[in-house]
This record gives C-alpha cells, sequence and structure tokens, in this order.
C-alpha cells in the first residue's frame, strides 16, 4: 500500500484525525484523542503501527513476516507492519479496521455517542 491510498484510508475512518505529536517523521492518527495508527512515511519500505487485541496481535506476527512487536510502543498491545508488499491491501486494511476499533471499545458511551457510534 502507498502512503496516498494508506493516508486516504486512515483519514476516512469515522471521526479520525491526523497529528505530528512526534515531530514531522511520524504521522499519526487518533480517534477522540487516542491514537490508532502511526506511520513512519519516510521510512522505505512504509512502516505502520496499529492498536491490537493481545491474542490478535500475536497471532499476526505468526502469520505475516512483516508484522513484528509495536516499535517504541507497548509490545502486547500494537504491532508494527512492514509495508514491503507482502502484506496485501485488504489485510492491512482489516488491521487498521481492528485498531479503530479496539480504540473505540474503549471510549465512554457519551464518547461514542459523539462519534455517531452505537
Amino acid at each position: 500500500m502507498e502512503l496516498i491510498a494508506l493516508r486516504a484510508y486512515l483519514s476516512a475512518q469515522l471521526g479520525a484525525v491526523e497529528t505530528f505529536p512526534f515531530g514531522p517523521e511520524i504521522l499519526v492518527f487518533k480517534v477522540a484523542g487516542k491514537m490508532f495508527a502511526l506511520v513512519d512515511w519516510q521510512s522505505t519500505p512504509l512502516r505502520l503501527s496499529l492498536k491490537a487485541a493481545p491474542q490478535q496481535a500475536l497471532l499476526w506476527r505468526e502469520l505475516f513476516p512483516a508484522v513484528t512487536p509495536g516499535y517504541h510502543l507497548n509490545k502486547q498491545h500494537w504491532n508494527t507492519l512492514r509495508l514491503d508488499s507482502t502484506l496485501d491491501d485488504i489485510t492491512i486494511q482489516q488491521m487498521i479496521d481492528h485498531s479503530w476499533h479496539s480504540v473505540v471499545e474503549g471510549l465512554t458511551k457519551a464518547q461514542r455517542h459523539a462519534l455517531g457510534c452505537p
């Protein structure tokens, strides 16, 4: 997945906000002020870090060599994906969706309601 398509998909998540809180090298996507994706947009290949339920994070690491424990993140809850064409776009999108849902599930009922979530 190329940066333009990745950025568009991340931005399309309900309530997604694009920020650079760690400097210009890392593009961070948040929902309700909580991170769900970090993109090292200057690396080659691109690296994308996503939140995941602990068991799901482990499963993806076992299934896909391009998925490793989160770089500089809580390795129990975060994976880093190397976008080197070994992961297809559908799989990456599913992982992004899981990350967004993982964060939204942790929000209060009022925060989810404000986003328009059930």
